[in-house]
């Protein structure tokens, strides 16, 4: 019994070292294509604007309200210790150092992350993909490294303007509707940040945009060897999964990433 348990155990070991090897070596292709392909250009700016511009209402709204939260919060904390004074601090600190990079990668991912698998699975399911490999065109740098560069470019930008955002709906709700000082709000926010802090965010960002993008074309690419659907059920399950584990990784990453910085 307790032989088939360990060999039970060990096959899914193996079994996830495979597909996590499987995994890095699909990253690698993207990232390789990246500065190798000469016509990338044209389908990275699609690819920008796809994740980056049809993302950014989404983005604005989300950041008010994240900083109206967090202002509220905030106030009601800070105010039994008689500390208003930090609001400006603890809403800047909160959504430069965490919030800010974190919620806009999960934004995206359920945004833009899975559009990118739907999209590269239903190209699968109905062969436009081996089409291109027929036709001697790589399919990874067509259709991968385009959406990798365009998330690297596009996670510390829209990261940048959901902090700026959400520090404004802290304004909001801090100064203009329960009375601090706004000039100890901003006096807090200069003296308290610092450019690691805000290096910090946007290094998070990058590797957020790297991992949504990568985990999404991924699931997307290999929607035919699922075992578990075929066809658009696989599809549908691949954008699922694209989702979830995108999300699983990012609170992941930003740990190990937290645990470097400080």
């Amino acid at each position: 019994m307790c032989g088939k348990l360990l060999q039970r155990l060990g096959t899914f070991a193996l079994l996830r070292l495979q597909l996590l090897g499987h995994f890095t070596l699909f990253f690698c292709a993207g990232l390789k294509h990246i500065g190798t392909t000469a016509k990338i250009f044209g389908r990275t700016l699609r690819q920008l604007y796809a994740v980056g511009a049809q993302s950014l209402f989404v983005i604005l709204l989300i950041g008010i309200f994240c900083g109206m939260v967090l202002g509220l919060q905030g106030y009601y904390t800070l105010v039994k210790f008689g500390s208003v004074g930090l609001l400006g601090s603890a809403v800047s600190l909160t959504l430069l150092r965490e919030l800010g990079p974190v919620l806009t990668a999960i934004m995206l991912a359920g945004r833009a992350g899975s559009s990118m698998a739907a999209e590269i699975g239903v190209m699968r399911i109905t062969d436009q993909i081996d089409a291109l490999d027929v036709m001697d065109i790589n399919s990874v740098a067509y259709l991968v490294s385009p959406r990798i560069l365009a998330c690297v470019v596009s996670f510390p930008l829209l990261t940048a303007i959901f902090d700026v955002i959400g520090i404004i709906g802290g304004y909001l709700t801090g100064v203009l509707m329960l009375g601090i000082n706004s000039g100890a709000y901003f006096y807090r926010i200069a003296a308290s940040v610092t450019l690691t802090d805000v290096g910090g965010g946007f290094l998070k960002a990058i590797v957020f945009g790297l991992l949504v993008a990568t985990v999404c074309c991924y699931e997307g690419y290999f929607t035919h060897k699922r075992r578990d659907s075929v066809g658009p059920e696989a599809v549908g399950n691949a954008t699922t999964s694209a989702v979830v584990l995108s999300c699983v990784l990012i609170l992941a990453s930003d740990y190990i990433l937290t645990s470097v910085l400080l």
